[in-house]
């Protein structure tokens, strides 16, 4: 079994939400593994005759959008829960992280299953494993130990999930039990092969000029420890690529020989959004998230602020160096 201590609990809560109607529900901006893990609990709980139904802020992306399949799925601003319409999260660090409507929809979620270590426990229940590479590994862990085993499309979306969010199998959060749910998503009807040539083999034209801006822009911080990357708004409307397109763009500053951290700060529209990638789990970036009101994994962390570039960075590179400092003595992980 994957998470003994928690099937039995699991598999009791999802035997009391037949006859009640859920909405499965997960961060704004969805990822691969936040839409992995919406469509494979949706689907799961309506293998068990629960009418569970995905809802998100935002739209699916496009390299996202075939894992979906034929899953209910509904954009927030167009979805209206049905009276006593309960509310499962997936992949939510926060509340916040469900968008205004739903928020205020479902001011005290029923379920959250996630790995984020800046997890505050928001839901009802709670199966929060900061240890798990993804909220997909989790999921997939949890529904073989309760005897359930996924349809092929749920079990190609909790692959996607699980392989999204290690870095395809790259990063230190790769396990052994990360292969052995994978073997068993195999087995029940995952492809590997479909799943990455759909993800990694259909770039658009707009995102790779949009890299090349990107990689124009990096520069070298603290001795070249840290390698850091611009966009703003007008890089976008110069290459035609899509806010979705700075997906993984991150990694190409982390990539570099040398580099411990890669940072990507990208201009929204008024507001300033952060990606901060590590290559070792001692640099806690959850912990600098936080300083910035955000949150993630040691690993691999965000935040958003009302800021422009060109005020938030002197302020950003002070917090990140002392950050570096208590990564050096070993005390980053500390609250």
């Amino acid at each position: 079994m994957y998470f003994p201590s928690h099937a039995a609990d699991f598999r009791r809560l999802l035997e009391s939400l037949r006859g009640r109607p859920v909405a499965v529900l997960g961060h704004m901006r969805p990822d691969g593994d936040c839409i992995g893990s919406q469509v494979g609990l949706t689907r799961g709980l309506r293998a068990l005759g629960v009418d569970a139904v995905a809802v998100n802020h935002d739209h699916t992306t496009r390299l996202l959008t075939d894992f979906v399949g034929d899953t209910p799925w509904h954009l927030a601003a167009e979805y209206e829960p049905a009276p006593g319409t309960v509310a499962a999260c997936v992949d939510c660090a926060d509340h916040t992280r469900l968008g205004p409507r739903l928020r205020a929809q479902f001011p005290r979620p029923f379920l959250a299953v996630d790995h984020h270590a800046s997890n505050n426990s928001f839901a009802e229940h709670n199966f929060v494993f900061p240890d798990s590479a993804a909220t997909a590994e989790v999921l997939a862990g949890l529904f073989f130990d309760a005897g359930l085993t996924p349809d092929s499309v749920a079990a190609q979306a909790l692959y996607v999930g699980i392989a999204t969010d290690t870095g395809q199998f790259r990063f230190p959060s790769t396990t052994p039990q990360v292969f052995q749910l994978c073997s068993a998503l195999i087995a029940a009807g995952a492809n590997p092969g479909a799943a990455a040539h759909l993800l990694y083999e259909r770039e658009s034209y707009a995102k790779l000029r949009l890299l090349q801006v990107f990689l124009a822009s990096l520069q070298r911080e603290f001795a070249g420890r840290v390698c850091v990357g611009f966009l703003h708004d007008a890089d976008f409307a110069s290459t035609g690529a899509l806010r979705e397109d700075t997906e993984g763009i991150v990694d190409y500053a982390r990539a570099m020989d040398g580099v411990d951290v890669g940072v990507l700060l990208e201009e929204r529209k008024g507001t300033l959004k952060g990606s901060l990638r590590a290559k070792d789990e001692r640099f806690a970036l959850h912990r600098l998230a936080q300083r910035f009101q955000g949150g993630g994994h040691a690993c691999a962390a965000g935040f958003n602020l009302p800021e422009s570039v060109a005020a938030f960075y002197p302020r950003f590179l002070a917090a990140l160096a002392e950050h570096l400092r208590a990564a050096d003595a070993g005390t980053a992980k500390n609250p």
